[in-house]
């Protein structure tokens, strides 16, 4: 794109980013001995300095290579809301040599199963209240150890702002079983982990990124990329180790994780972890402990600003607010700044690329904007007709090259080859977003190639809903769709043909109940529409797009009773 983005780049930010040569692990160990007793973590009442992190750290890696015999390589599941056990855990798999392959929360059984298969991990970390969902994969064989932590065990009991029912009277002392080992047991044994021995070249990291087949798909990253992100964001927007970070978006997910974890850790600044999104809590805590850093989805801060009490709170402390997942809204954006005087920061990412590949310069940001690329990253417009790479307003897919991009997609080569394209001897990520940069370099979203429905910011691919909900006895075939919802931006709604056996007996709660208990709740459809036969193409493919466009011309009402495909069709 010809450097435009140059005009507007950010003082003192180098074009290029020169990584140290070491694991994201190192970066605990050197800010451990460098502010051993500064605070590295608060959660509800509890302080946990650098130097009380890595001793937990160590212990737990210690365990996972001596006990559960994890290795080099290895794949261990992290299954767990915001905590201090979360940070402890991840840190822990890296020093241990393994790769963490963060899962989200909300995923149950079938999600899990596919996991634990397609990683072949045999040890996970878990929270406690998940544990019903994950252990009876120890009864199948498919895993021989989860360690479990109780996030009450980690907060001050006296504490005024209280952990989220039912958590905060939750304890690991509840958690036993078969393959089940607690928390303080793990970290009693204070096994010694060996030297370390991974460096930037070496398997970190293996979140999960959904796909039109259906099937979740493994990012691969090495220790390179996933700095390339921690590290960047602490060099876009400058930040020491006196700064303090709201940690609230989901630490499962590569922005939560870069943000509210990687980057503050590198430094050596204070994270005040939030386990679930909730406004009064978020402010009360930003006023306590004079949050200057948070990081956010814009869900969440028009979540914030439509709050009757949004006047009265102290937001005096920030100094630093952004984040992605869709674009802000300029009213939402124009009653922040008037209460913060700060510019919101958007930027753009995705899961192959561990975060932020695009951000909006911080002297100069524009608003529903995904900023210009950051360093080391060439960025450009391809043609969705033939290929080309196109100029300025000229609207196509985003293809990005730069040194936080995965390596390709874990155990998927043809998945992983159709993901790339060259150009100029670069080898270019294919996002499958559609959009365009302006003749300043800023780039902004037009649309999105890819079938995905964003629900509050969250990612959900309605083949993957389709291959789960096509478990369900009482459904012959389905095909899901995204309709317009007016607080979540899109949900998802899901056209049901019912098996012969279920055909007047299923109905939509039922349908939906099923899904509930399979699946994660922003993934479960909040709609089911019954059908007699989905439309398709004359070679048996079904018109997605044509449901998808008579759902929005009926304004999304159309009617629960069973339809036929002509009608549907319209």
């Amino acid at each position: 794109m010809a450097n435009l983005h140059m005009s507007v780049w950010p003082e003192g930010v180098p074009h290029h980013l020169e990584l140290p040569a070491q694991s994201v692990a190192q970066n605990l160990i050197n800010t451990a001995a460098r502010l051993p007793d500064h605070p590295a973590i608060l959660f509800h009442g509890r302080e946990i300095t650098y130097r009380a992190l890595l001793a937990q750290v160590d212990a737990m890696a210690g365990y996972l290579q001596r006990v559960c015999g994890v290795a080099k390589g290895d794949r261990v599941l992290l299954y767990a809301q915001n905590s201090p056990q979360f940070i402890i855990g991840y840190y822990a798999i890296m020093r241990a040599g393994a790769a963490v392959v963060p899962v989200n929360p909300m995923n149950r059984h079938a999600e899990l199963l596919q996991l634990t298969e397609d990683t072949g991990a045999r040890v996970a970390i878990a929270g406690s209240e998940l544990l019903d969902f994950i252990q009876p994969l120890v009864g199948d064989g498919h895993l021989n150890h989860i360690i479990v932590g109780a996030y009450a065990d980690m907060a001050d009991p006296a504490f005024d702002l209280k952990l989220p029912d039912p958590l905060g009277s939750m304890s690991e002392t509840q958690c036993s079983g078969a393959g089940v080992v607690r928390w303080s047991d793990v970290i009693r044994a204070d096994h010694r982990p060996a030297a370390l021995d991974v460096g930037l070249n070496d398997l970190a990291l293996i979140p999960y990124s959904s796909g039109t087949t259906g099937h979740p798909k493994g990012c691969t990253h090495l220790h390179r990329s996933v700095q390339t992100t921690a590290i960047g964001g602490t060099v876009w927007q400058p930040v020491d180790h006196t700064a303090v970070h709201l940690s609230v978006l989901p630490l499962f997910h590569v922005t939560g994780m870069t943000n509210g974890m990687n980057g503050p850790i590198y430094v050596g600044g204070t994270i005040v972890v939030m386990t679930r999104w909730d406004r009064r809590l978020a402010a009360q805590l930003i006023a306590r402990h004079r949050i200057t850093r948070w990081r956010s989805i814009s869900t969440m801060v028009i979540d914030l600003v439509n709050d009757p009490e949004f006047d009265s709170y102290d937001l005096s402390s920030l100094r630093a607010i952004g984040g992605g997942g869709a674009a802000m809204p300029a009213a939402v954006a124009a009653k922040l700044h008037e209460m913060t005087g700060l510019d919101y920061i958007e930027g753009y990412g995705l899961s192959e690329t561990i975060g932020g590949t695009h951000i909006n310069p911080p002297q100069k940001p524009r608003r529903q904007c995904l900023g210009i690329p950051v360093m080391d990253v060439d960025s450009r417009i391809l043609s969705l007709e033939d290929g080309r790479v196109l100029g300025p307003n000229e609207t196509g897919e985003i293809i990005v090259n730069g040194q936080q991009v995965f390596e390709g997609y874990w155990n998927r080569p043809d998945a992983t080859a159709d993901a790339f394209v060259e150009f100029d001897g670069k080898r270019f990520f294919r996002t499958g977003d559609i959009g365009m940069y302006d003749d300043e370099g800023y780039f902004f979203m037009v649309d999105r190639v890819k079938r995905m429905i964003n629900a509050s910011g969250f990612k959900v691919w309605p083949a993957e809903v389709e291959t789960l909900m096509h478990h369900c006895p009482d459904v012959a075939e389905v095909c899901v769709i995204g309709a317009r919802d007016p607080r979540r931006g899109e949900t998802v709604k899901a056209y049901v043909v019912p098996a012969q056996h279920a055909k007047g007996r299923a109905t939509e709660q039922s349908i939906i109940a099923w899904c509930a208990a399979e699946m994660a709740a922003y993934k479960c459809p909040k709609s089911v529409i019954f059908i007699d036969a989905l439309p398709k193409s004359g070679t048996g493919k079904v018109l997605w797009r044509r449901l998808t466009e008579t759902d929005a011309a009926r304004g999304g009402n159309a009617t629960k009773t069973t339809q036929t495909a002509e009608n549907c069709a319209g």
